[in-house]
């Protein structure tokens, strides 16, 4: 049974988009609804905050030192030396309600995105890829809320996530970029009946964590899509996890208050804080983004 922690009381209205920063040695995060970055060095306990003009869904390391943001009104180079970002490019054809909810990077430094309806009800979302300057659609779309996607460690696949559907889709993924048809890869709400998958990413033996919204945890699923693990933690919401130390033996997970009444928050006063808890697999190293102005 791991041991989970609570590492950093920030009690985040919808903390999302965990991501380990090699080279600084930290782990990035997000509030989207607060429009607040963050960093945690956990060798240090070092958090850092910063505030941004609009909803941020997440953020990944890229060239140059910086880092790539999507926010509601598109992508940003994000200088957290400055604390400022300069807009690098709009995302095509969304809508005025939607806004950019998860992300991941593949083996090749392209990164993959996902929009959503921000009032949860339109199926207007879908997925795109972003690479050096160029955003395209690609992969499932008629989603209204996206998450992911997560790459595959060899780099063969993404998985895709309908969270309302409360289903993790996988599709094959070609070495130029392109994708192929997406299929059920895990039906979560088979196992979990409460819950909401949220966002998922890969570990090094190929298994796809989820967060569980509503379903205080996250699960792992084998590369065949069966359940082999629910780590529990103590709030309802659980949004995302990150694998992250020099090891990347250490999950971080990321929670959330949105949607809690007084009454749920009375009954879990650490929610929207960031969690650990330590693995046995690790994750795997990915590239930083390649985008640019």
């Amino acid at each position: 049974m791991a041991a989970v922690r609570r590492v950093l009381e920030l009690g985040c209205t919808l903390g999302e988009g965990p991501v380990w920063d090699a080279a600084r040695e930290c782990l990035w995060f997000v509030d989207i609804k607060n429009r607040r970055i963050h960093s945690f060095d956990p060798a240090t306990g070092r958090h850092e905050s910063f505030g941004v003009h609009e909803q941020v869904g997440w953020v990944v390391p890229a060239t140059g030192g910086r880092l790539l943001a999507g926010m509601k009104d598109g992508l940003h180079l994000f200088d957290p030396a400055l604390g400022t970002s300069v807009h690098v490019a709009d995302v095509p054809g969304e809508p005025e309600g939607n806004r950019l909810n998860d992300a991941c990077v593949d083996l090749q430094g392209r990164v993959w995105l996902g929009s959503m309806d921000d009032g949860e009800e339109a199926p207007s979302g879908r997925f795109y890829r972003a690479h050096v300057r160029e955003v395209v659609a690609q992969g499932p779309d008629g989603v209204c809320i996206t998450n992911g996607p997560a790459v595959s460690p060899d780099g063969t696949k993404l998985y895709f996530t309908d969270t309302l559907a409360r289903t993790i889709h996988v599709a094959d993924l070609a070495q130029d970029g392109s994708v192929g048809a997406a299929r059920v890869f895990a039906q979560v709400s088979d196992d979990f009946p409460e819950a909401y998958a949220d966002g998922p990413v890969c570990d090094a033996e190929g298994c796809v964590w989820t967060g569980l919204w509503n379903g205080w945890g996250v699960a792992r699923y084998s590369p065949e899509g069966k359940l082999l693990q629910k780590v529990d933690l103590p709030v309802a919401n659980v949004t995302k996890l990150a694998f992250g130390g020099a090891d990347l033996k250490t999950a971080f997970v990321t929670t959330a208050r949105k949607g809690l009444d007084s009454e749920a928050l009375a009954a879990q006063p650490m929610a929207g804080d960031l969690f650990a808890f330590d693995v046995a697999v690790p994750g795997f190293a990915a590239p930083l983004a390649e985008f640019r102005a």
